[in-house]
């Protein structure tokens, strides 16, 4: 596969064409952004570890049944995609409360749930995303009623497989935020799994090991990501 033309820039890759027609060539980038793009920054090699643990992650979820648009690894910055015809929403699963959950409940963070949490927000950052649910999402036709209980499914999924990866890393799987869009009318989870989109905790400690070190300025930011990494690396091997 060749890569073609530049298509458009995110806030954490860039996405070119391919020779071939429904495929995207991904490009991570180390840029870092935080409460809607107000506040950016760069983590070192975030990139490289956010390609490389996404495309594990895709691994392990396609063996348990999950689709996704992961193809190929292509090295350490770089991977090919389905095109998706992405859904409009963000579906979040919290298992723990904290940042706006915690907040929004007036719950201590770290309080744990007694079942899982799952939240559909509207992705529009003139918005700031908010909080959304089924009806709202019926009545602006934002997406078919089906589709939405698939993708709640489909994170719950995710979230049972996620958990128990990163539990035999000594990690708790906070909350995480998933995207999700269709290919030939099948829906495939898509965007990345990483530490820019996961909340990490470290088991014993519950020391974060995510991107709330950038968010709220604690510090050893590119530590943290680098820890993930290798500890999932320990579990599942390299993607």
């Amino acid at each position: 596969m060749e890569k073609r033309e530049f298509k458009y820039e995110g806030k954490a890759k860039k996405v070119y064409l391919t020779d071939q027609e429904g495929y995207y060539w991904i490009e991570y980038k180390d840029d870092a952004t935080a409460f809607n793009g107000e506040k950016r920054g760069q983590i070192l090699d975030k990139g490289i570890v956010n390609n490389r643990l996404s495309a594990t992650f895709f691994k392990a979820l396609e063996q348990e049944g999950v689709p996704t648009h992961f193809v190929e690894l292509l090295n350490d910055r770089e991977q090919i995609v389905r095109s998706l015809d992405m859904l409009p929403l963000e579906v979040v699963v919290r298992n723990v409360a904290a940042g706006s959950l915690a907040k929004r409940i007036g719950a201590e963070e770290g309080y744990v749930l007694s079942q899982p949490v799952v939240e559909l927000y509207y992705k529009d950052d003139a918005l700031g995303d908010p909080l959304v649910n089924e009806s709202h999402i019926a009545a602006m036709g934002w997406a078919k009623a089906e589709d939405v209980a698939e993708v709640q499914a489909m994170g719950l999924k995710v979230n049972s497989v996620l958990r128990a990866i990163m539990a035999k890393a000594g990690i708790e799987l906070i909350d995480f935020k998933l995207e999700f869009g269709k290919y030939n009318g099948k829906i495939y989870l898509g965007d990345e799994i990483s530490p820019d989109t996961c909340r990490f905790w470290d088991m014993v400690t519950r020391e974060k090991l995510d991107k709330d070190r950038f968010r709220r300025d604690l510090g050893q930011v590119e530590e943290a990501y680098l820890e993930v990494y290798r500890r999932v690396k320990e579990v599942l091997g390299d993607a």
